[in-house]
């Protein structure tokens, strides 16, 4: 990701902060953890004034929307019932949790979590390389020697070429002698694994979407919209408050349990595309992240379809 790319995401979690902040406190108080935001404001203050206004809209317009979803946000007990805003550690995420911005109860064991993307869709983006076992990563379940003994050689060769300090673009065979051989090996790897285990597809999907349930929410400037997401894999989200229920019904999703089909993408030298059942599936596009060839690439891991009632719901900006 982009310098750029990277300061508008995190100047929107930051806006939300913000807006979030100033929509609980009309109805009860609040306070936000200044130290788990510091990185967020600093990109704030690093872009210009009609991003900042962008973003500020965007974050506005799903607000309401999240209150009808969530009552436990406004539900105020007593003056000791506070409210409290951060931005999740990075810690944390590399733990398994996802979420970008938590609303959190002081009074009862609650939150609720946020994942805050800025114009684009991206799941993860993990990486391939000679030392990363993905299978252990993503599922529990170690690779085999077989798939490290085909991507050996794969890298071995990018760490020659970074030491000539050669550019992916002087590559003129890195689709079939990199993309490609490295896609056969994970597609056979992935398939193995779903063999010993009937886990793996939860797990993965478990992986891609973390340990806590959460919603995405998207802010797509073009549109001049906010996309909301809600993935309530445990039925997390949604809770009704002591005397206020929720106003948005949110479903419960089933994880898939079967890979009905893995393979490339037609007409494709860096896609694979997975279908699983319950409605799942994936597109993993490699890529090279460096103008400089490296011994490691990068997934754009994406949901190119998501269970029925996994609900989307835009929300305009005005």
């Amino acid at each position: 990701m982009s310098n750029k790319s990277n300061d508008n995401g995190r100047a929107f979690e930051y806006a939300c902060i913000k807006e979030l902040e100033k929509k609980i406190l009309a109805h009860r108080p609040v306070v936000v953890n200044e130290k788990s935001i510091e990185a967020s404001k600093r990109a704030w203050f690093s872009i210009d004034k009609e991003q900042q206004i962008k973003l500020s809209i965007a974050s506005n317009a799903f607000i309401k929307l999240l209150f009808d979803a969530e009552p436990l946000i406004l539900e105020y007990e007593s003056e000791s019932d506070i409210v409290e805003l951060f931005i999740n550690k990075d810690s944390d995420a590399e733990a398994g949790d996802v979420r970008d911005i938590i609303i959190k109860r002081n009074k009862i064991s609650w939150d609720v979590g946020l994942s805050m993307k800025h114009n684009h869709f991206a799941a993860k983006h993990s990486r391939l390389s000679a030392k990363i076992d993905f299978g252990q990563k993503w599922y529990k379940l170690p690779c085999c020697d077989n798939y490290w003994l085909k991507i050996s050689p794969i890298f071995d060769k990018l760490c020659k070429l970074k030491e000539t300090k050669c550019a992916w673009h002087d590559m003129s065979d890195k689709e079939s002698s990199v993309y490609l051989p490295l896609l056969n090996a994970f597609m056979e790897e992935v398939e193995r694994a779903n063999k010993v285990d009937n886990k793996v597809p939860q797990r993965l999907i478990s992986y891609l979407l973390g340990i806590k349930d959460f919603y995405k929410v998207v802010s797509i400037d073009r549109k001049q919209l906010t996309e909301v997401q809600p993935f309530n894999l445990r039925g997390e989200l949604n809770k009704n408050g002591k005397n206020s229920n929720a106003k948005i019904i949110i479903p419960i999703a089933d994880l898939p349990t079967e890979i009905i089909s893995l393979r490339l993408k037609p007409n494709s030298t860096n896609t694979v595309e997975m279908f699983l059942n319950n409605g799942w599936s994936l597109s993993f596009r490699i890529h090279n992240a460096s103008t400089i060839v490296e011994p490691s690439l990068k997934f754009d891991i994406q949901f190119i379809g998501v269970p029925s009632n996994i609900i989307t719901i835009n929300c305009q900006w005005t």
